[in-house]
């Protein structure tokens, strides 16, 4: 019904001339009382054929809106259902859609090409930094005092923000390397914590680890970088207490802490990129990407996350994975 509104809605100027041409005739055959009949006749002949033509004119209408709709769902891809138009005005609109997306093919390709390349030289400068702060940690573990200890901690967030940079460049990069496969949970829960385990003993900060009997279908590596980011904001925000890991209903890891909390009105904003909230702006250093990263990774990944924070409490976070993952029996 609305795209027989919209076809009457584009020819009517057409009816509208019919009706009046029509109308003129009538009121000149009235005014000279003439035979009405051979108008009549002449214009109902008219209407039958008219309508003939309509029909045909609305299919062919029809068919070309079909074939627009289409090309709407496939022209990211190709222009292999525009149609060249019946008429001067059709043929330059189409030939303006292929020269906006050529043009766009273009601009695409060479966003794509700079992205790879600002990818490929971050990725090597990573792998390149990583020596030097390999080399450091060496030299600062023959060293036992208060300040080397101070050092490694503080080389160790270096090498956070480095990891955190090649993450941001690949989560937007088109060669995302996701393998998908079935892990144990528990092994990829303990490689974040090993890492921070030099923090907990330093914060003297309790872990409380409960052997999490379930097989996931995930990537390893990124799942391990979510946890780790984790790990990394319930460590920063928690002076002292504990930080709990554990498995709830068989199918979502939940990583709970006693830190400060998130305020109320932070909370629906968390995962926005570079919002740092009140506690944020209490430590100058907060840059906003952790939980920005985490969002986008988890669900790529096909879970997901949830967080729950009361001030002076703790914050708990959830991530849930599908429910038809294996889980030991």
């Amino acid at each position: 019904m609305k795209l027989m509104k919209d076809y009457i809605k584009s020819k009517s100027l057409g009816l509208t001339v019919g009706i009046v041409v029509i109308t003129i005739f009538l009121v000149v055959f009235t005014l000279y009382r003439l035979p009405v009949e051979p108008v009549f006749y002449a214009s109902l002949l008219s209407i039958i054929i008219g309508g003939v033509f309509v029909v045909l004119d609305f299919l062919q209408f029809r068919k070309k809106h079909r074939s627009l709709t289409k090309l709407k769902q496939e022209i990211t891809f190709s222009l292999d259902y525009l149609e060249e138009g019946t008429n001067l005005i059709e043929k330059d609109y189409a030939q303006l859609v292929q020269l906006l997306f050529d043009e766009k093919a273009l601009m695409q390709s060479q966003l794509e090409s700079k992205q790879a390349e600002m990818v490929d030289y971050y990725t090597l400068w990573v792998h390149q930094i990583k020596t030097p702060i390999a080399a450091m940690g060496l030299i600062l573990q023959g060293q036992e005092n208060q300040e080397s200890k101070e050092l490694q901690l503080q080389l160790f967030k270096i090498e956070q923000y480095v990891d955190m940079v090649l993450a941001f460049l690949r989560m937007n990069s088109e060669s995302t390397d996701f393998l998908l496969k079935e892990y144990d949970l528990n092994d990829i829960v303990k490689q974040a914590v090993r890492k921070y385990a030099t923090m907990f003993i330093r914060k003297k900060i309790r872990l409380e680890f409960e052997p999490l009997e379930i097989r996931v279908l995930t990537d390893e590596k990124w799942l391990v970088f979510v946890i780790e980011q984790i790990l990394s904001n319930a460590l920063k925000y928690t002076k002292e207490g504990k930080i709990a890991i554990y498995v709830e209903d068989k199918k979502t890891l939940v990583i709970e802490d006693t830190g400060i909390g998130i305020a109320p009105e932070d909370l629906p904003r968390i995962f926005d990129r570079g919002f740092t909230g009140y506690n944020g702006r209490m430590d100058k250093k907060a840059s906003g990407i952790g939980l920005y990263l985490t969002k986008k990774v988890v669900g790529k990944l096909g879970h997901e996350i949830l967080i729950e924070s009361k001030p002076g409490i703790g914050t708990t976070v959830r991530i849930t994975f599908p429910s038809e993952q294996k889980r030991y029996d």
